[in-house]
């Protein structure tokens, strides 16, 4: 695969010590009933402690199973496997090797069987893909799943979120970037599909510039709350209230699919979209406003709301936000209109040395969700600027949100960090061991941590109040996630009533390949 020439230039540093991608052992639980014929015999009087074929001592409990390999890499160390992502319920009674490294697991209502499969990460995205084609497509949007039968895959039900383009747009940038690795026809199709369903999200509204959050056609059940609207044609209905992550969404998409899809259709209409929303954005006063004319809640990025009590600890990631929308509005139209409005902001009215000022205005606990818009602007705003001295400001406005970043272990945030780092210290070793430990079990299970010995805890608690780790538990023994979340939570889950798309792993994984960060599969 090669890079193109833009992309060359725009991040030069991404070429500094890849990590050459190799076969590791993915954990997979199978389920089988006491009396299934494929369940060893020797489990029903096995004891509750078992070395399997490669060494590891695994020790049952009445609260999970312990898995101890002195041998293996410090984070593999010891492993947990609990809750019913692994096990049919957490008191062990029996354990018993298989041949490959695995073992059988006997519990009072079930067995399971962990698996320690040796896979490829190529080969985990192929397993995610599948899962997204089969349970997550609504209408070209990735859509959760919501389970009517707890943990039963074959009960799935898409639903709208508050966030359908947002995740929708991170889907499609990771199709983009495997487009441009593998030129597969599957994953141009893809992207083209999720550029689509997030173009029509600002069609549908009929205001243009002005993207809904979702939209269901009249026959789809409608989730309680939010402002919802019919489309004038009476097609669908939208909704409204639209928020920043949406269009910090939108223009990452956009940028990328820019840059690397060919087809003169497709960059057509997302060039007019890219315009049609920054002017809406610049003729509204630095506002996104609704089919009322008045700003949403969070659709803001003026002066008079960062001045404000409520604005001015935002005013660090959203003036990066409008600065990167600018930024990308330009490379994608070139309209000089752009460019005029992005200089004024960063340094007339000096946005670019607000976002420096992230510590100072954030005031209280970490919104993790702002790490994530904060990072899906820094990579086109980054990647674009040719001003030295704007670079400058945005590469310390990074390494103020990367103090809280650099112990998540996050892929996306590590790869994206390298791309405006070239000596930055974010491991890739790190992003590897995440990306391997994402379970390929993405169902909401209940996950409870907070019995555990090993677990270091903050003083404080987050900004919901709930309790938080110190210690960062690896992404198979915690809650499922997505990336705006909180990962020093270790319990959570709503009893495997949901199931993830898994395009979380797909964007880091896909980017870290396309930037060659990642070598092989």
């Amino acid at each position: 695969m090669k890079l193109p020439i833009a992309a060359l230039a725009l991040f030069p540093s991404l070429f500094a010590q890849p990590v050459r991608l190799t076969p590791y052992r993915q954990a997979i639980r199978t389920s089988h009933a006491a009396g299934d014929p494929a369940v060893p015999k020797a489990l029903a009087r096995a004891s509750r402690q078992a070395t399997s074929a490669d060494d590891a001592v695994w020790s049952g409990t009445d609260e999970g199973l312990w898995r101890e390999e002195p041998k293996a890499a410090p984070g593999d160390r010891k492993r947990y496997f609990a809750s019913k992502r692994w096990l049919p319920d957490d008191h062990v009674a029996g354990l018993h090797a298989d041949t490959t490294g695995g073992m059988w697991v006997r519990t009072k209502t079930g067995v399971s069987h962990i698996e320690l499969r040796r896979m490829t990460l190529g080969e985990k995205a192929g397993e995610f893909e599948k899962r997204i084609e089969q349970r997550h497509n609504r209408h070209g949007m990735v859509a959760t799943s919501s389970l009517r039968e707890p943990g039963e895959l074959a009960s799935n039900v898409m639903v709208s979120s508050d966030n359908d383009g947002l995740w929708t747009a991170m889907y499609g940038a990771a199709e983009c970037f495997r487009y441009s690795v593998e030129k597969s026809g599957e994953a141009l199709r893809n992207a083209r599909r999720a550029v689509e369903a997030v173009l029509k999200l600002e069609e549908i509204t009929g205001r243009p510039g002005y993207p809904a959050r979702s939209y269901l056609l009249p026959s789809e059940p409608k989730p309680a709350g939010g402002i919802w609207h019919t489309s004038a044609d009476g097609s669908a209905l939208w909704k409204a209230d639209t928020s920043s992550d949406e269009i910090v969404g939108h223009y990452f998409l956009y940028s990328i699919a820019w840059d690397l899809l060919t087809d003169p259709g497709i960059r057509e209409r997302i060039s007019s979209a890219t315009r049609r929303i920054t002017d809406h954005i610049l003729d509204h006063h630095l506002t996104l406003t609704d089919i009322h004319g008045l700003p949403t809640w969070w659709g803001r990025w003026d002066s008079e709301y960062f001045q404000s009590s409520r604005g001015k600890p935002d005013s660090p990631l959203n003036a990066a936000e409008i600065l990167s929308f600018l930024k990308t509005a330009h490379h994608i139209t070139g309209d000089p209109r752009y460019e005029r409005e992005y200089r004024r902001l960063a340094i007339e009215e000096g946005y670019a040395a607000l976002t420096e000022r992230y510590h100072e205005l954030r005031g209280g606990p970490i919104n993790y969700s702002d790490e994530e818009l904060a990072m899906l602007c820094f990579y086109p705003l980054l990647g674009y600027e040719k001003d030295p001295e704007l670079a400058k400001r945005y590469r310390n406005a990074l390494e103020a949100w990367w103090q809280n970043m650099a112990r998540e272990k996050n892929p996306l945030w590590i790869f994206i960090y390298r791309a405006a780092n070239q000596h930055g210290k974010a491991s890739l070793a790190d992003a590897v061991w995440t990306l391997e430990r994402i379970p390929m079990d993405l169902v909401s299970w209940t996950i409870g941590n907070s019995h555990r010995l090993d677990i270091e805890w903050e003083g404080g608690g987050d900004r919901f109040g709930r309790r938080q780790a110190r210690t960062l538990l690896p992404a198979d023994e915690r809650p499922v996630m997505k990336w705006n979340s909180n990962p020093f939570i270790v319990d959570g889950g709503s009893g495997g009533r949901a199931e993830d798309d898994g395009a979380f792993f797909l964007l880091p994984y896909w980017m870290g390949r396309y930037h060659r960060l990642l070598l092989g599969q």
